[in-house]
């Protein structure tokens, strides 16, 4: 299973706390240092569109121009903002072998995905 998301991130530290506090192994995957690949996104949006996996509501996206803003339009446009700027990405992503377990953090959700 992988985490993926930045150190720093309140909701990526929630998530991390909870995994570890539940004795869940995981690999994390760092944006800020390991960067995203394409076909990484390419997979997330077959499971999840776009515009969930933008964080509209982050600083990131806000310092966008309405330009810039404006032009993330479909899956490739997002694509290439999610690679430039890996924090617009919404965080934390828990991923298990390909599949999009959950996309942010919601303990109740871990709960029912990852305990028996």
């Amino acid at each position: 299973m992988k985490l993926y998301g930045i150190p720093n991130c309140n909701t990526v530290k929630k998530a991390r706390t909870w995994l570890d506090e539940n004795g869940i192994a995981y690999e994390f995957h760092d944006f800020k240092k390991l960067g995203i690949s394409e076909a990484t996104i390419k997979q997330w949006l077959a499971q999840s569109s776009w515009d969930k996996l933008v964080n509209r509501a982050g600083m990131t996206w806000r310092n966008l121009s309405d330009a810039e803003k404006a032009a993330i339009t479909d899956n490739e446009s997002a694509t290439q903002l999610m690679m430039t700027k890996t924090s617009v990405i919404k965080r934390p992503l828990l991923v298990k072998d390909d599949t999009l377990l959950a996309l942010g953090f919601d303990e109740s959700k871990y709960q029912q995905l990852l305990t028996p």
